[in-house]
């Protein structure tokens, strides 16, 4: 009984797969073409501004359409074109980060559009500190210490 389950599950990748391989592309169809998928925030201070960009231009032939966009968590809120971006035409999508919880974060951003694929995904990472409360003492490697 494994194995038939084992090869019918198979056999419904192999299949998936294959009509996905079969999906044609429009030549003539929008294409979102971003100069960066990720924002590395790096080491920001808890209550600082949380907001970044990732700027992205229509490459196709016809106008791209974001039809919605979702994030990870409510602690970050994109910001979109509602309006058709136009072939050749930039446009940004605003992404801000809720620091006001101290850690580290990665996060990501869902957009679903008329191209293909439909889906992108831009990510966010970085770290909150509290500038307030000491952080942990890092000893320096290069630092000869005598006992």
């Amino acid at each position: 009984m494994k194995k038939i389950l084992l090869f019918a599950l198979l056999g419904f990748f192999a299949f998936s797969v294959k009509a996905q391989e079969n999906k044609a592309v429009d030549p003539d169809a929008p294409v979102m073409k971003f100069e960066k998928t990720t924002f590395d925030y790096g080491v920001i201070d808890k209550g600082s501004d949380g907001m970044c960009e990732f700027k992205f231009t229509n490459t196709g032939k016809s106008p791209l359409k974001i039809l919605r966009v979702k994030s990870t968590c409510g602690c970050t809120i994109p910001t979109y074109p509602k309006a058709d971006i136009m072939p050749g035409e930039e446009a940004v999508i605003h992404v801000k980060y809720d620091t006001h919880k101290v850690g580290r974060f990665s996060k990501s951003v869902s957009i679903f559009t008329n191209t293909t694929p439909e889906r992108t995904v831009l990510r966010i990472k970085g770290e909150v500190v509290d500038p307030n409360k000491p952080g942990p003492i890092k000893k320096d490697k290069n630092i000869l210490e005598i006992e």
